[in-house]
């Protein structure tokens, strides 16, 4: 392609482009699903706490299972202002073991995140593994569901996890499934600080 030709092209796809963004005229906070049996859920959504950290807005994030995993994002969140970090489970279930310590935990969590999502001073709220707390039928949704409709305008939620309810799916703008094409771990290469936690 010679140049007059890219340059044609590009100027057309800017046209485009700006059409969509002057047609873009709602302005609020979205929630974000993002799901699926992929590596890449929970770093996109801190990337995108991140993000919204780099433009002075308040951040909070529940973790649902990894309470006594020491995690590189819990120890960097944990240091930066702005940014509320609750790892609130007792850990895998696989690893706990203990169905009832399991839901006391998620109750624990879910009223956490409820409390972000309804303070005013937080503009992103990262719920982190919450999908699991319906697949293994420790909570109901419906309490998470009733803050997102009631919270402030501008305020965003994103929520990540394995086989979301469909309740989740109703209530995203956005819904992102991450897929594995090829997986470390299944080729048996452990899981690694900075890399997996």
């Amino acid at each position: 392609m010679d140049q007059q030709a890219h340059k044609e092209k590009m100027q057309a796809l800017q046209a485009e482009q700006k059409a969509k963004v002057k047609a873009a005229t709602e302005k609020r906070g979205i929630v974000i699903l993002l799901s699926g049996d992929g590596k890449g859920k929970s770093s996109s959504a801190f990337g995108t706490a991140l993000r919204m950290l780099g433009h002075d807005h308040k951040v909070g994030i529940v973790q649902f299972t990894k309470g006594k995993w020491k995690t590189g994002e819990q120890a960097m969140f944990q240091k930066i202002d702005g940014c509320d970090f609750e790892s609130m489970g007792a850990g895998f279930t696989w690893d706990t073991q203990d169905r009832e310590l399991d839901i006391k935990m998620a109750e624990a969590a879910q009223a956490r995140a409820i409390e972000m999502i309804n303070d005013e001073q937080y503009r992103l709220v990262v719920l982190d593994e919450l999908t699991y707390m319906y697949s293994y039928d420790y909570l109901s949704p419906e309490p998470i569901l009733a803050a997102i409709a009631n919270r402030s305008p501008m305020k965003s939620v994103i929520i990540t996890g394995r086989n979301p309810v469909p309740e989740l799916i109703d209530v995203a703008d956005t819904h992102s499934i991450v897929k594995n094409d090829k997986h470390a771990f299944a080729s048996g290469v452990r899981a690694q600080k900075g890399i997996e936690f």
